[in-house]
């Protein structure tokens, strides 16, 4: 039985999959990750990325963040790709009970996820930092400088910063999601950014999967690990149609 296979008969034995996942689970869609070698962290900027995406660094020189955010951070045209997809079916045949992300792209929703707890935020919120009105993303992108509110505050997107913590409803509600879980898939993530990452210890159920490129910390531990793209490897997996709602 290859690893294809193997992955195909826990999923068809589970009844509640969550799903963990990186960067590496938009990647295929063209938006750009930070620690791969092509990655944000290793080009050249005036300052290091963790520096220009930290809160302090938002507060002190706004314009150079909004600069950074735009260019670098912005994917408005990324579609859901075949990961994003097979996901959102696993949600509506019943099997999959959460996503639970890293990312900020909004592409799990547009895919058709319904349960997502963004740890990280999302860049499709965004909030005056002086009266808290909501606007859009579009809003941010049709800037061209810092973004103000009519009342004169700076808008934030609603992403989580460096320095920042994360929310602890999407925190309590990750826990919960994966000590539920009777299948936990992690996906396209390196695992070594926390507290995230340490999301993963709470986990007790039958079947650990990891399908990352590169090697994580719980390789070791997994029941299944399978070194490929993420889109690659779940566009494979069938669901039957008696499945799908």
């Amino acid at each position: 039985m290859d690893r294809i296979e193997k992955l195909q008969k826990m999923i068809d034995e589970a009844s509640n999959i969550v799903f963990f996942g990186g960067a590496g689970v938009s990647t295929e869609s063209g938006v750009p990750d930070f620690r791969s070698t092509d990655g944000l962290y290793y080009q050249q900027f005036d300052y290091p990325p963790e520096q220009i995406l930290s809160h302090s660094f938002f507060v002190q020189n706004p314009k150079y963040f909004f600069d950074f955010y735009r260019k670098k951070i912005l994917c408005p045209d990324a579609q859901p790709n075949p990961a994003h997809i097979a996901l959102a079916r696993l949600e509506a045949a019943g099997k999959l009970s959460a996503v639970i992300t890293q990312n900020i792209d909004g592409l799990h929703q547009l895919a058709g996820s319904r349960n997502v707890l963004e740890l990280h935020g999302t860049v499709h919120k965004n909030h005056c930092t002086r009266c808290g009105k909501s606007f859009s993303l579009s809003y941010i992108q049709n800037t061209s400088d810092v973004p103000r509110c009519s009342c004169g505050g700076i808008i934030k997107p609603d992403v989580v910063l460096y320095e920042e913590s994360l929310d602890s409803s999407v925190l309590e509600g990750s826990v919960r999601a994966i000590q539920r879980a009777d299948m936990l898939i992690i996906g396209g993530t390196s695992l070594v950014v926390y507290p995230a990452a340490g999301l993963i210890d709470y986990f007790n159920g039958k079947y650990l999967v990891v399908i990352n490129k590169s090697p994580t910390s719980q390789d070791s531990a997994a029941d299944l690990v399978i070194s490929d793209a993420i889109g690659t490897t779940l566009s494979k997996i069938q669901i039957s149609e008696k499945e799908v709602l």
